[in-house]
């Protein structure tokens, strides 16, 4: 059944409605513009396994987060041994598979900690987009609800030691991807015998119904950097595509016509891994090695009428993370590093709040429902902490097995995935 939804309210800091989800929507990496914030009030801070909706198990492993439209929940997921991999289409009201994607592949080395369904699809009412690569192709593939394959695009060999994992975006008709690659002489992994070639990185657009290319933008190469865009609007300003690459920056395209706006200009010197986070006038990006972040950069954007440079207001270099995305809200900044370190600062001037260790290893990235603020350690917990300028841990939740997955919350409803189930939990039963 279909629903008629209204509009999240705008943040302040964006006017064009084309980012914004519908309340039943979680569409994309982190949900609305990235943000990781839901208006959700139903979602418990504490819960047992028989309070679950439903759990379902997924027919491979794999640790791309969900996305949801309406009724419909889309997750990939993908055979460890053969590399095969699925796409799920779920009701979200009862966890029944409505129908499943298979592509197969061939397996490839990538880091330990990646999948061959790392990059969490992109979903409106038409139907989904995922990216599927290998180190021959980087491949975007769109279907419509009912499963059935509309376009592909080959956008040519990857080339890059941990894997790809780099999640598409739609802004208004277009799938945008920021396809970073990795300068094999350059890259401290980088094999001592033999050719070490340098991939092709760049940013493209495709219209959202052909696949075909709308735009197509160079980039620098260097590290492979793993960044999801969002757009950024300052007030009275055009619509900026933001995100970081360890070649620039940060950096701004015009998501029209891919034009440059500006970059930081002052490349990093690691990984790009953690996407870039909005407040107003105000854009935190960073980088980082191994397990933790090196730097991380608020930047005031520059103007994009005039090509006007941005401004650095503050960078921070303790307790920060390599992977887990940061998160913004009220005017605080909270951090979670992939080490349990939790911290919160006042994101004008990036002030420390608090800082706290929670314990436990995390690649994902914390969600704010109702004043809360969750997220789930690599080994399958999931840690409830106030969203608040006094530190409180809530709770923590097992789920039985490891979880590198952001939550979904669309609905009212929060979606789980660990690496081989897809829980349901919250909303009304």
């Amino acid at each position: 059944m279909t629903r008629t939804l209204p509009l999240l309210v705008a943040l302040s800091f964006l006017s064009d409605a084309s980012v914004f989800a519908a309340e039943g929507a979680w569409s994309r990496f982190r949900g609305p513009n990235g943000t990781g914030i839901s208006d959700a009030k139903s979602v418990p801070v504490r819960w047992t396994e028989n309070d679950y909706n439903w759990k379902i198990e997924l027919p491979g492993t794999g640790h791309s987060s969900p996305v949801v439209w309406e009724d419909r929940l889309y997750v990939t997921s993908a055979d460890s041994t053969t590399a095969r991999r699925m796409l799920l289409c779920v009701d979200t009201a009862t966890g029944r598979v409505l129908w499943q994607h298979d592509e197969p592949s061939k397996t490839y080395s990538q880091h330990g900690d990646n999948s061959y369904a790392t990059a969490t699809p992109s979903a409106d009412a038409d139907g989904v987009v995922i990216t599927w690569t290998t180190p021959e192709a980087v491949m975007l593939l769109a279907l419509d609800a009912q499963g059935h394959e509309t376009w592909r695009r080959n956008l040519g060999p990857l080339i890059t030691l941990q894997g790809s994992g780099t999640s598409p975006i739609m802004y208004r008709d277009t799938v945008i991807l920021v396809n970073d690659q990795e300068d094999m002489d350059r890259s401290p992994g980088r094999k001592p015998d033999g050719p070490n070639p340098a991939g092709r990185s760049f940013v493209i657009a495709v219209d959202r119904k052909t696949g075909e290319t709308r735009w197509e933008t160079e980039i620098k190469t260097y590290l492979a950097g793993y960044s999801t865009p969002c757009i950024y609007q300052g007030e009275n300003a055009r619509p900026e595509l933001i995100f970081s690459s360890t070649a620039h920056g940060i950096i701004s395209l015009d998501p029209t016509t891919g034009k440059f706006n500006w970059d930081y200009g002052q490349p990093f010197l690691d990984r790009a891994v953690i996407s870039p986070v909005l407040a107003p006038g105000l854009i935190f990006a960073g980088h980082g090695a191994g397990i933790r972040g090196t730097r991380c950069l608020a930047v005031r954007p520059g103007a994009s009428a005039d090509n006007a440079a941005p401004k650095l207001v503050y960078e921070l270099t303790t307790a920060l993370p390599m992977v887990p995305t940061p998160l913004a809200k009220d005017g605080l900044l909270f951090i979670w590093c992939d080490d349990g370190v939790v911290s919160c600062h006042r994101f004008a001037t990036g002030e420390v709040v608090w800082r706290e260790r929670v314990d436990g290893s995390y690649f994902a990235s914390p969600v704010w429902v109702d004043g809360r603020l969750y997220n789930v350690s690599k080994k399958g917990e999931v840690v409830v902490i106030a969203a608040a300028e006094k530190f409180e841990q809530l709770h923590r939740i097992p789920l039985g097995e490891p979880s590198y997955a952001t939550p979904a919350i669309a609905g009212g409803v929060m979606y789980l995935r660990t690496s081989s189930h897809l829980f349901s939990l919250g909303g009304r039963r």
